[in-house]
């Protein structure tokens, strides 16, 4: 059985969806279970500068302390999930190079370890996720090879592009999202959600 989940590196709500998941799956009784990443963005037109997430949240949403009232919500809830963030210090960052080296990992059975990775840098310790060096040391911290050459592959650009195109295509808007066959579910959804999509394939 395959699980699908759409989902973004800059996505906090991703990440903590991951470890719900992860908690759903030990749980999980049936048949093996493969897990798929594929790629959505947020903010495809998001710049790659590495700027303070803060800043630019704060210009959206109603100034810095409306942000930082938010995050700490996010934090807590994190933390219920056993995830160590620090919202404060995320970078603004355009995530389709970090898509193309999920994608690449699939390849190399290692997709679950580059994902986690990235997230952990991002979330936790700050770093900026679509700075290309960034990303090949974070990959091969994960266990993929051949990453430097992956960010310059145009094909890999190409078939990352068309999925993300997909995900569109089947209705997926928010992230991150589950799905297993013609059945999806979205959100960071408690474990017994995911059991329950499992259950209905």
């Amino acid at each position: 059985m395959r699980l699908e989940v759409w989902s973004d590196v800059v996505c906090p709500w991703c990440y903590i969806g991951k470890r719900k998941m992860e908690s759903a799956l030990e749980a999980w009784d049936g048949e093996p279970v493969e897990v798929r990443w594929r790629p959505f963005q947020l903010d495809p037109s998001s710049p790659n500068d590495g700027a303070p997430m803060t800043e630019a949240l704060a210009a959206k949403f109603g100034g810095a302390d409306a942000v930082k009232a938010a995050h700490e919500r996010v934090e807590q809830v994190a933390a219920s999930v056993g995830l160590e963030y620090h919202l404060g210090a995320t970078r603004q960052a355009n995530t389709l190079d970090a898509h193309k080296l999920i994608s690449l990992a699939h390849e190399q059975g290692v997709q679950g370890a580059v994902q986690e990775r990235i997230f952990r840098a991002n979330f936790t310790e700050g770093q900026h996720v679509g700075d290309p060096d960034v990303l090949v040391k974070l990959a091969a911290d994960a266990g993929l090879t051949g990453a430097e050459e992956a960010l310059h592959d145009e094909a890999l650009t190409a078939r990352v592009r068309q999925e993300l195109a997909e995900g569109i295509g089947i209705g997926v808007r928010s992230v991150p999202t589950f799905v297993v066959g013609n059945r999806g579910v979205s959100g960071a959804q408690d474990p017994s959600v995911i059991l329950e999509l499992l259950r209905g394939a």
